[in-house]
């Protein structure tokens, strides 16, 4: 038998993006889901997988992202809640303003899809202690929103490089994708302490002991520069992590099935200059790799099959 894995895709709209990058244009809430949609749910038919799809709650209140939302459901994926607003900096908001947020998109994903999420992944891997025990009393089983890697102030750096933002704009994201001390978390499942109640963990898996992201995203940034190296790298961090034995738990993101040509406002974002041919059959064949060395499933089966075995506690104290 191989080991156990897990896939997700974070379905952040155009809107998502621009809007924290600083550009007003997202109130209009432009969107490409025409374009990826059907894009996505052919890759993973002729791949017979299914994945976990984690939906902000706006989009999932916007008629026009209805149908797309649906055809996501009728071809078996899971799905999940990636917060109302996708802003990365909630957990600088009060608990009560983080309820809100998470069962405003509870109820929006609810009437858009006919589901009721289980599990969470905040906007940039955003997390904090009220934001777990609203998960927990909501009746959420599990989480996945921290990414153990050192390079969140070096990511943080190039997007405040690139992005158009008021130095009260840059003060609000001063968190963005974490800190080093983000690195020391574990990569293996576990459990958080939210005494009485408590609430699987499955972090975003780096590369075991160097912490650096294998995440499908950033094998395409590294196929900008050559798509044999990329694929060599997925190959060996995949192999480390059985070596090590870690179940690792990948993700994806719309900007890996599309190019600038699709989406010419996101030009900014690393990998968009890699033509969609090449970036989708590097993508692809990371993928059959990826489910030649594990048994890939939903986010949520992950969390199911390591639930029922004894799982170390973990202190919910984020800095």
């Amino acid at each position: 038998m191989k080991p156990l894995a897990s896939l997700s895709l974070d379905l952040d709209n155009e809107w998502a993006y621009v809007k924290t990058h600083g550009d007003p244009a997202w109130e209009s809430f432009p969107s490409y889901f025409d374009v990826f949609v059907p894009r996505f749910l052919d890759v993973f038919a002729r791949l017979k997988q299914r994945v976990t799809v984690f939906v902000v709650g706006q989009d999932a209140a916007l008629a026009k992202n209805a149908g797309a939302l649906r055809a996501i459901v009728e071809a078996g994926h899971e799905i999940g809640n990636h917060s109302f607003h996708h802003e990365p900096w909630l957990p600088s908001n009060t608990p009560a303003a983080i309820d809100q947020e998470i069962l405003a998109a509870t109820d929006a994903i609810v009437a858009a899809t006919g589901v009721r999420p289980v599990g969470f992944r905040g906007p940039g891997y955003s997390l904090s202690r009220p934001i777990l025990e609203t998960l927990a009393k909501h009746g959420y089983r599990y989480d996945c929103s921290t990414f153990p890697t050192y390079i969140g102030p070096l990511a943080r750096a190039y997007y405040f490089m690139t992005a158009k933002l008021t130095p009260e704009e840059r003060a609000k994201r001063k968190e963005l994708f974490g800190s080093m001390a983000d690195g020391l978390r574990p990569l293996r499942a576990y459990r958080w302490d939210l005494a009485p109640a408590s609430l699987v963990e499955i972090p975003v898996t780096t590369f075991p002991i160097l912490k650096i992201p294998i995440h499908f995203s950033y094998v395409l940034y590294v196929a900008t520069r050559s798509p044999a190296l990329a694929l060599a790298y997925f190959r060996i961090a995949l192999r480390a992590c059985r070596l090590a034995g870690v179940a690792p738990s990948l993700l994806l993101h719309p900007l890996d099935f599309l190019d600038v040509a699709d989406v010419p406002s996101l030009a900014f974002f690393p990998a968009m200059n890699l033509k969609r041919e090449t970036k989708l059959s590097v993508l692809v064949e990371a993928l059959e790799a990826y489910r030649a060395a594990f048994d890939v499933v939903p986010v949520g089966e992950h969390a199911a099959a390591v639930e029922a075995a004894p799982l170390r506690l973990r202190e919910a104290v984020f800095a």
